[in-house]
C-alpha cells in the first residue's frame, strides 16, 4: 500500500481530521528554571536539580513564557482565561525524571480560537482551535544501533529538552484531506514565526505535529474509531500519512477483516506506511490533579492589553492587502507574506514610491535567489528598502536598463550604498539618441549579409542586431526602444 491521495472519501467516506501541535517557544531558558534552551549542546549539560526533577526542588514559571503563550493565544483569536492553572500529567517514561509532566488540563490559558487556511482554488476555510495550552518538553532518547527502540542494543537519554517550554495548540476535527492538515499546520507556522515566539524548525523539533484522524460514511455526524499518528517531520509527511491513514481505514471497512482500534500509529518514511506503536491512553490514564508547587495564572487587564498592542500583522492580513490593494494573484500575495521579515521590506519599499509588481519580481527573484544560495536572511545584508526602491525608480525613468540593474544588484546586497553613485562611477547609464544611433549604424554596415536577408523577409534577425548592439553597449542600451530604433533603421537602410 502507498501514500497515494484517497478517491473513495469524495462519495462513500469522508476523513475527519483535528492536529495536536507542540511549538517550542524560543525562550533563553526553560519554563521553570534558568537552564538554557539551546538547541545542539552537549547532552546533559542544560539540567538543573529543577528541570531533573530532584526531591525538594520548586518550580517558578518563567514569565516570558506566559507572554508568548498569550500572545500566541490571542494571534489565534483565543479567549484567554482569567484565570488558569498547572497540572500534573502522570506517566512514566524513560526521558520524564519527574515521572510526571507539568501541563496544564481543565483550565487552559487559552480556548475557543480559530486560524483561516488558503486551499489550493484560492478559497479560504476557517479552523477551529479547541484550546492552546502551556507545557514542559520531554527529555529525549538516543536508541543505538536503530532509529528505533524495537531493534536497538542500548538506550541513551539526553534531559537537555527537558523542561522547554512548549506551547501545544490542539485544532477542531475541522479538517477532511491530507492537503488540509498540511495548509493548517503551515498557517499555524507562519504565525508562531511571525510571532517570534516559535523558530518553527520541525528538523530540529521545535514544531511537531500529531494527526487524529478517523473516517466516516459520508452524512454520518458520529465520529469514527480515532488513530493518532506520530513521527512527522514534514508538511509534505504530514500530507502522505494522512492520505494512507484514510486509505487504510477505508480498506478495514470495507474488507471487514480488520477492525480499526484507538491506537497511536507511527509513520515511517522509507515505506511510506503507517506502522501500530501502542494503544491510545485516554485522559484517565494520566490522572491529571493541581500541580502544588505552582500558584494559579491570573492576566491582569492592562497586561493583557499591552500584549495585543504589541501582535504583529498577521500574514493572513498581508495576503489580503496584497491582493486588495496591489493586485497581486492569490499565490504571488502569499508568497511573499510567507515570511514576515521579507513582507516588510516589501511594504517599506514600496513605502519609497516603487511599482508593487516590481517590487514583488526583485525581492521574490534575484534578491531571494542571493539570499537563499548564500543562507542569509535579508535582515543580514546591506541592502534596504530605499536602495532597492531607487534602483527601481532609475529603470523606471530610463537611467539604467534592468540589464544593468541586474548586474549591479549582488554589489548593492553586499555593500549597500547610493544606486546612481554607482552607476556614475561605473558608467552604467542607459546608451540613448545619437550614440545608441551611431553604435546601431556601426553594427548594420558590418553585417550586410544579415541585412539582406532580413530585408528578404528573415524578421528573426532582428533578434541578432539587438544582440549584437547590447553585447557592444554591454547591456547599457534600453531593450524596447532599441528593437525599435533598430527595426526602423532596418527598413530604411539602403
Amino acid at each position: 500500500m502507498t501514500a497515494t491521495a484517497p478517491t473513495k472519501t469524495k462519495t462513500q467516506y469522508e476523513a475527519v481530521i483535528g492536529l495536536e501541535t507542540h511549538c517550542q517557544l524560543t525562550t533563553n531558558s526553560k519554563i521553570f528554571c534558568n537552564c538554557s534552551t539551546q538547541f545542539g549542546s552537549t547532552p546533559n549539560t542544560n539540567v538543573c536539580p529543577v528541570c531533573l526533577g530532584m526531591p525538594g526542588v520548586l518550580p517558578v514559571l518563567n514569565e516570558k513564557v506566559l507572554e508568548y503563550a498569550v500572545k500566541a493565544g490571542l494571534a489565534l483569536n483565543c479567549q484567554i482565561a482569567p484565570h488558569s492553572k498547572f497540572d500534573r500529567k502522570q506517566y512514566f517514561y524513560p526521558d520524564l525524571p519527574k515521572n510526571y509532566q507539568v501541563s496544564q488540563y481543565d483550565l487552559p490559558i487559552a480556548e475557543h480560537g480559530w486560524l483561516e487556511i488558503q486551499l489550493e482554488d484560492g478559497s479560504t476555510k476557517r479552523i477551529g482551535i479547541t484550546r492552546l495550552h502551556m507545557e514542559e518538553d520531554a527529555g529525549k532518547l538516543v536508541h543505538g544501533g536503530s532509529d528505533r527502540l524495537s531493534g536497538s542494543s542500548h538506550s541513551l537519554v539526553d534531559y537537555n529538552r527537558t523542561g522547554v517550554p512548549l506551547c501545544e495548540i490542539v485544532s477542531e476535527p475541522d479538517m477532511r484531506s491530507g492537503a488540509e492538515a498540511a495548509a493548517y499546520a503551515q498557517e499555524l507556522r507562519r504565525i508562531m514565526r511571525y510571532l517570534g515566539v516559535c523558530d518553527g524548525n520541525m528538523q530540529e523539533g521545535s514544531l511537531r505535529c500529531d494527526v487524529n484522524i478517523s473516517v466516516r460514511p459520508v452524512g454520518q455526524e458520529k465520529f469514527g474509531t480515532k488513530v493518532e499518528i506520530k513521527n512527522m517531520n514534514s508538511f509534505n509527511a504530514i500530507q502522505r500519512a494522512i492520505d494512507f491513514e484514510i486509505n487504510r481505514q477505508i480498506e478495514a471497512l470495507e474488507s471487514g477483516s480488520d477492525t480499526i482500534k484507538q491506537e497511536t500509529r507511527l509513520w515511517e518514511e522509507n515505506t511510506q506506511r503507517t506502522i501500530s506503536m501502542r494503544s491510545k491512553e485516554g485522559a484517565s490514564d494520566y490522572r491529571y490533579f493541581p500541580e502544588p508547587d505552582l500558584m494559579a495564572i491570573e492576566v491582569p487587564l492592562t497586561t493583557l492589553a499591552r500584549y495585543r498592542s504589541e501582535l504583529p500583522t498577521l500574514p493572513a492580513s498581508h495576503r489580503q492587502r496584497y491582493r486588495e490593494e496591489f493586485g497581486l494573484t492569490p499565490y504571488d500575495a502569499a508568497l511573499i507574506a510567507d515570511d514576515r521579515s521579507i513582507a516588510e521590506f516589501f511594504d517599506a519599499t514600496i513605502l519609497t514610491g516603487a511599482e508593487p509588481k516590481q517590487v514583488f519580481n526583485w525581492v521574490m527573484g534575484d534578491i531571494t535567489a542571493y539570499l537563499n544560495e548564500n543562507k542569509l536572511k535579508i535582515a543580514d545584508i546591506a541592502l534596504t528598502p530605499a536602495i532597492l526602491g531607487e534602483m527601481i525608480g532609475l529603470i523606471a525613468d530610463g537611467t539604467i536598463s534592468s540589464k544593468i540593474a541586474k548586474d549591479i544588484l549582488p554589489e548593492l546586497i553586499v555593500k549597500g550604498g547610493s544606486v546612481k553613485d554607482l552607476v556614475a562611477a561605473k558608467g552604467l547609464t542607459v546608451l540613448a539618441g545619437t550614440e545608441l544611433e551611431k553604435i546601431i549604424d556601426e553594427i548594420i554596415a558590418a553585417n550586410p549579409k544579415e541585412v539582406e536577408q532580413y530585408k528578404a523577409g528573415k524578421t528573426k534577425l532582428l533578434g541578432f542586431f539587438v544582440g549584437q548592439t547590447m553585447k557592444k553597449t554591454q547591456g547599457r542600451a534600453e531593450p524596447q526602444s532599441t528593437n525599435k530604433l533598430i527595426a526602423d533603421k532596418l527598413s530604411t537602410s539602403a
